[in-house]
């Protein structure tokens, strides 16, 4: 069937520029619009599950007691994971008739590894092959970590295209980009294809702006907060100009959507911009015109006033931290402890469905 495109910004976008649109959601209706406004992709995990589990209980909570009764020596865990799997593949399944189009590139559904296992690279590649396997347009989540770079490097290698996350700075995503490139010379050294994968490095834009305001409280900072809007902009600028420099084949994902500056700054960019349904709606109806920014450098005003703050430093200089820090990162515990507590939400609400209190 023909895709009914919907006039606006996001297409006039999308239809200019390299940048591509993917929607921060695995919801098949919100889908099924935000390719209509030109999105070819869009990502799944348990917190997403957990949200369209709410919004759609008449579907989902009936799927997850039919689970429970099929798989009755299971964790409720598992039962939670199994219906991450299915609402990706359904996902998956609407975003096929892109991926082909675009030989792998685009077209793609990124499903998480459950961020229990990130302690474990086998642990990580394991999962990683076997969600890669749910559907031929699956990329597959790992976390920037010290752990992540060697797992992320180790699947790639075993043909599965990855996506970084938990990832905020530009030194994680230079380092994983560099894994992700090992992992395919790896293949192609030993005659395997690359042709068709489709990895992409995230960098959680308004993740760091989040920190960054969380270290100007805490360390008693006085500077514009306007400014601070600015750093995972910059963050994203500085390592899109280190890929291009380095020859890496991964693209940038722009995740973590706080404000419109995520979506004008970053046109222009052979890039992916990943906002919330509820950002392109907003977008869409908004008198948005498309121009080219991604090579605007950021205002040397605002820059002057992150270059002062530590923490920005680290994240913003490709050397500005090893691997090992990339764990200690404040952005990166607060995330992965997120991440932990949705896997958590999602278990309490499958309990319920399976247990429910007397």
């Amino acid at each position: 069937m023909a895709i009914e495109y919907t006039p606006g910004p996001l297409l006039d976008a999308v239809r200019q520029f390299p940048t591509a649109l993917w929607n921060d959601s695995a919801d098949p209706d919100e889908l099924r619009q935000s390719i209509a406004f030109g999105g070819v992709g869009a990502t799944c995990n348990p917190s997403i599950a957990y949200t369209c589990i709410k919004q759609k209980a008449d579907r989902w909570i009936p799927r997850i007691k039919e689970l429970a009764e099929e798989m009755p020596d299971v964790t409720e865990s598992e039962i939670g994971w199994q219906v991450v799997r299915e609402m990706s593949v359904e996902a998956a399944q609407l975003l096929e008739p892109i991926f082909e189009e675009h030989k792998g590139r685009n077209g793609r559904l990124s499903i998480q590894t459950d961020p229990r296992l990130a302690r474990s690279a086998d642990a990580l590649v394991q999962q990683a092959v076997e969600f890669s396997q749910l559907a031929p347009n699956i990329v597959v989540k790992a976390p920037a970590t010290s752990v992540g770079v060697k797992a992320i490097e180790e699947a790639t290698y075993r043909g599965v295209s990855m996506n970084v996350t938990v990832s905020f700075s530009v030194p994680q995503v230079v380092a994983t980009g560099e894994a992700i490139e090992r992992g395919l010379k790896r293949r192609e050294a030993e005659g395997m294809d690359v042709s068709t994968m489709g990895p992409v490095v995230t960098l959680m834009a308004g993740r760091l702006d989040d920190w960054l305001k969380i270290v100007a409280e805490r360390d008693q900072l006085f500077l514009d907060p306007g400014h601070l809007e600015w750093a995972g902009i910059a963050a994203i600028k500085r390592a899109y100009q280190e890929f291009q420099s380095r020859g890496l084949r991964a693209r940038i994902l722009n995740a973590a959507f706080r404000n419109v500056l995520q979506w004008s700054e970053l046109q222009g960019g052979d890039l992916v911009v990943s906002p919330p349904f509820k950002w392109q709606q907003r977008i869409n109806a908004s008198d948005y015109k498309p121009v080219s920014k991604i090579d605007e450098p950021v205002d040397p005003k605002i820059m002057n006033t992150l270059l002062q703050i530590p923490e920005f430093v680290r994240a913003y200089e490709p050397d500005g931290m090893t691997p090992e820090e990339f764990d200690t990162f404040g952005a990166t515990r607060r995330t992965l402890r997120g991440f932990l507590e949705a896997d958590n939400d999602l278990d309490a609400l499958v309990r319920d469905v399976i247990m429910p209190a007397p």
